[in-house]
């Protein structure tokens, strides 16, 4: 029988180390959920008159409501920006664009989060003309005009500001653009209910944001891989 060459022998041991050589664990990494929830009265919910825009009150079979305190089943509270306020690791920037709809004489979604440098599209959907006006007071302040047909208006913003949007052609148009330095971000959906996940092991503050009814702070430590509930509540007026 003939010897293996040193070189041969060699290759073999590799090839046996790299079969049982087990792939690295996955990072730890927990999340956070909970519910968005209100005591007190909250404002109702008003109709939208939109008879003097034909073209966008054709598109809704019922009225549309105003969404500056919209609230669900078991007194949940959505559209409430939940994100990591302070313990944030380094991150990736965000380079995917978000998209932002003007459609119905609606904006969509009503509250759009973003960080800080993202790209952001903003689209008009409608068969009218809309000026759409975010009214930053840390960034830049500006108003553009944006007929139908009209190519999608690109923008970022680069530090974190709350920011309400409205047209100056339909008034009853209102929105808010959320700029954060964080990429640990959601909105709170109809059930008030959300979810943060990703968070490497660390103390965090994480941060609840609503456009009426003010801001609330909460701790919390991720050890490893669990689920983590935080809560918030708030109080709401009906002015």
């Amino acid at each position: 029988m003939r010897a293996q060459t040193p070189v041969l022998l060699l290759g073999a041991v590799l090839l046996t180390t790299l079969a049982v050589r087990k792939a690295p664990a996955p990072a730890a990494a927990g999340t956070v959920s909970g519910t968005v929830t209100f005591t007190g009265t909250p404002p109702k919910m008003k109709p939208i008159d939109m008879s003097k825009e034909p073209t966008c009150a054709s598109q809704h079979a019922t009225p549309v409501m105003t969404e500056n305190a919209v609230t669900g089943p078991g007194n949940s509270l959505q559209w409430v920006v939940i994100y990591v306020s302070a313990g944030e690791q380094s991150e990736t920037p965000a380079t995917e664009a978000v998209r932002y709809d003007q459609k119905g004489c609606q904006y969509a979604p009503h509250v759009a989060v973003m960080e800080v440098n993202q790209p952001l599209e903003i689209y008009n959907d409608d068969q009218t003309s809309h000026n759409i006006h975010p009214l930053a007071t840390t960034n830049a302040e500006w108003n553009k005009s944006q007929p139908p047909g009209a190519p999608p208006i690109h923008t970022s913003y680069a530090k974190p500001e709350f920011i309400p949007v409205k047209c100056n052609v339909h008034p009853w148009m209102h929105g808010y653009f959320a700029v954060l330095s964080t990429a640990h971000h959601t909105v709170s959906g109809a059930d008030g209910k959300f979810s943060l996940a990703g968070l490497p092991p660390g103390k965090y503050t994480i941060t609840a944001w609503h456009e009426k009814f003010g801001t609330q702070t909460q701790d919390v430590t991720i050890t490893g891989n669990e689920t983590a509930t935080v809560n918030f509540v708030f109080k709401a007026t009906p002015y």
